[in-house]
């Protein structure tokens, strides 16, 4: 098979027949093999009864829907988990994203031999509030994860190469950072496509609001954690425990040296435990004492493997549950 269109959807019943109709006029204009898989994650109107619609009409339809809403990331992994294509690209439902991109995306998988190609919205039809963040957020994002040629980590489409989606995890609302999380597993060629960013034509954005910078920050933290430390924790909390618990053992010393000097030399001094220094390093002792058990601790989680994505799935049309 070519290509499989991996479709996250939250409340898009409007627009689903249309982006169907555009993708299946693309894929048979250029001759492709493939298969459009829709994630319903949780939506509330009739989405799922318009995905099973479009099912019996045509046999490429396949559809996996959440009991809930758990989000993008989660619908991603459920989608790359399922995908068959050589070729996966993934889209938002909105109508923003043009299928009419797919041809030349492939293109450059397939041909030019990238492992993950990134759109770039150049010109986009979000609003000021929405831009100004963006543009931020993708700064911070290149400088930390290395990949400076990427303009926009957050596009919704893009093309992968089947054995990155394979082998990458997405969870929480890692789905900002995949090209990151691809680099991560060693899958260093990134490429960027500037594409075509339309107006939205039905409903609303679902993912406006200031937490999804602040969320995506941490995000971005907590990944470069990850990747740098994630396997070895003790180099980072045992270094700095370490740190701390001598810096506080040589200042309780050199306290305790002060004042056996002083009796020494019957000169009076006042007792050790009337100083504020000896409570400091005392603190310093004991958190550093505590990091470096958190390091330890650390090493001992990342050596056992946890259950991440495990979403509860009520229903699928042509997929295996």
């Amino acid at each position: 098979m070519d290509i499989s269109v991996v479709i996250p959807l939250y409340n898009e019943d409007e627009s689903l027949p249309e982006l169907h109709a555009w993708i299946e006029r693309v894929m048979n204009e250029n001759g492709f093999t493939y298969e459009v898989i829709f994630v319903n994650d949780g939506s509330t109107d009739r989405s799922w009864e318009v995905i099973e619609q479009l099912s019996k009409e045509s046999e490429h339809v396949k559809g996996i829907k959440f009991r809930r809403n758990y989000g993008k990331s989660p619908a991603l992994y459920c989608g790359f988990k399922e995908a068959q294509g050589d070729v996966i690209i993934t889209m938002d439902a909105d109508l923003q994203d043009s299928p009419d991109e797919i041809p030349e995306l492939y293109r450059m998988i397939h041909e030019d031999g990238y492992d993950l190609v990134s759109g770039y919205k150049q010109k986009r039809y979000d609003p000021l509030s929405k831009r100004i963040p963006t543009k931020l957020f993708n700064a911070t994002a290149r400088r930390i994860s290395g990949i400076k040629n990427l303009h926009d980590f957050n596009c919704g489409l893009k093309a992968y190469r089947k054995e990155v989606v394979k082998n990458i995890e997405v969870y929480g609302e890692m789905h900002r950072y995949i090209p990151y999380l691809a680099k991560n597993a060693g899958f260093a060629k990134i490429g960027e496509k500037v594409v075509h960013h339309q107006a939205r034509k039905y409903g609303s954005s679902k993912f406006m609001g200031l937490n999804r910078f602040v969320n995506g920050y941490l995000d971005l933290l907590t990944l470069w954690f990850l990747n740098n430390f994630g396997k070895k924790p003790m180099h980072v909390f045992g270094f700095l425990g370490s740190i701390m618990f001598f810096i506080g053992l040589i200042a309780v010393i050199i306290l305790g040296a002060d004042k056996l000097i002083a009796l020494a030399h019957n000169v009076p001094h006042r007792l050790i435990t009337d100083s504020p220094y000896f409570y400091i390093a005392l603190t310093m002792m004991i958190i550093g004492t505590q990091l470096f058990l958190a390091g330890f601790i650390g090493d001992l989680i990342s050596r056992s493997s946890s259950s991440r994505n495990d979403y509860q799935i009520e229903e699928t049309i042509r997929c295996e549950k």
